[in-house]
C-alpha cells in the first residue's frame, strides 16, 4: 500500500498529484519549484535564490517522510537554460556530500510550470 506524503512546509499541489508518495521504503517526490510555502509567491530574483527555495521545499517533503538528503538515491533536475547549470549545480551540490551524492540527470526543457527556471524531483530510500 502506498502512503501519500504532505507537509504545509512545502507548496501545496496545484493539480492531481501528491508532494510525494512512499511505497515500502522508497519515496518518490513530485517536482518542486521555487514557491515559498509561507507567502505562496515564486522566488525568482536569481537562479541561486530560486534553486535554494526548490531545495528547501524538497527538504521539507523529505522531512515529512522521515528522511533527509542522505536518503536520496536519484535526482532529476529540469532547467530552462543550460547556461544556468553551473550556478544551479553549486546550490544543489551544497546539500549533498560529494562522495555520497545521488545519481542524477539534468535536462534542459522548453517550459516549466509557472515559467520557472528550475524544477527538481527525487527518489529516496530509508
Amino acid at each position: 500500500m502506498k502512503k501519500v506524503i504532505f507537509t504545509d512546509n512545502a507548496p501545496a499541489p496545484i493539480g492531481p498529484y501528491s508532494q510525494a508518495v512512499l511505497k515500502g521504503d522508497t519515496l518518490y517526490t513530485s517536482g518542486q519549484i521555487a514557491i515559498d510555502p509561507v507567502t505562496n509567491q515564486l522566488i525568482t530574483e536569481t537562479i541561486e535564490a530560486e534553486t535554494k527555495q526548490v531545495m528547501q521545499n524538497m527538504e521539507a517533503v523529505l522531512k515529512a517522510a522521515g528522511m533527509t538528503f542522505d536518503h536520496v538515491v536519484k535526482a532529476t533536475i529540469f532547467i530552462m537554460d543550460m547556461n544556468d547549470f553551473a550556478r544551479i549545480n553549486a546550490v544543489y551540490g551544497s546539500y549533498f556530500d560529494e562522495s555520497t551524492a545521488p545519481a542524477r540527470e539534468t535536462v534542459q526543457v522548453a517550459c516549466l510550470p509557472k515559467n520557472v527556471n528550475v524544477e527538481i524531483s527525487m527518489i529516496a530510500i530509508l
